[in-house]
């Protein structure tokens, strides 16, 4: 038979050993309690956020516009000034390059066309006049390197470290020919220990069997210059070792013998 509490009922204390019944109800009220306290607050934080950002919406208008403003100027100064300055740049500086490329291949009259690859002719600009005209598009920073090399040929070889210096390429055999055409200027200047640390560079940037072994030698033979034998050894010996079909490979022995 079921029994139920009548009104007005109250239920019996418990017996020892069984507190801990009673304690869970009040731990769970404590809980609820700490809770509520804690949501509370979270409103009322929330509240603040709220009233903070009413009272200062044309403030974080005005940024938030500004951000969008200079995201689409950047976009718009790279597809509508950068782009056609990179095409007119092209343009200009591809008949300085067959002046540069002719007197690579022709070094009887070699200093006249270093001079108009430099200076320009035939009505398109020189290198030099790119680097002005068109400074900040990857075809001035190349004809940095035109430059460089073309006042390198040139005997000028302050010129040729300045214009060498301010190249940046990502590709590395270009970023090793300028590295050791800087290294061929100092040796030409005389600062052999600056020669040296730039041969090492340009042999360190990537290897491969073009540029690794030319500027190991060079690195070599400076290195006997400055009494640095176990250096210029080590060089000789990679060269030995790595590049045996590079063309520098032919005379190392006696280079290695020299260094010994």
């Amino acid at each position: 038979m079921a029994t139920y509490n009548k009104r007005g009922y109250k239920a019996p204390k418990p017996k020892d050993g069984s507190e801990d019944e009673f304690d869970q109800y009040s731990n769970v009220n404590a809980a609820d309690s700490t809770t509520a306290e804690v949501f509370d607050s979270l409103d009322k934080g929330a509240t603040r956020v709220e009233g903070w950002a009413e009272k200062n919406q044309k403030y974080i208008y005005g940024v938030v516009g500004a951000i969008a403003l200079i995201t689409v100027g950047y976009l718009g100064y790279g597809k509508l000034v950068m782009e056609p300055k990179e095409e007119d740049a092209a343009n200009e500086i591809f008949q300085a390059q067959s002046y540069f490329n002719e007197a690579t291949n022709n070094p009887i009259n070699s200093d006249s066309l270093y001079n108009l690859a430099l200076n320009g002719g035939e009505g398109k600009l020189g290198m030099l006049g790119v680097i002005e005209s068109y400074s900040g598009t990857k075809t001035a920073n190349l004809a940095e390197y035109y430059a460089g090399m073309s006042y390198l040929n040139m005997g000028d070889f302050k010129n040729a470290i300045s214009h060498l210096e301010k190249f940046k390429s990502e590709d590395m055999i270009l970023s090793s020919l300028s590295l050791g055409g800087i290294g061929d200027a100092f040796s030409e200047l005389g600062q052999s220990n600056d020669a040296f640390e730039y041969y090492k560079k340009a042999a360190s940037n990537t290897k491969n069997e073009f540029t690794s072994p030319r500027f190991l030698k060079k690195a070599g033979l400076i290195a006997l210059e400055l009494g640095k034998k176990d250096e210029a050894l080590k060089m000789f010996n990679e060269i030995k070792n790595n590049y045996q079909s590079a063309a520098e490979a032919s005379s190392v022995d006696a280079l290695i013998g020299l260094a010994q």
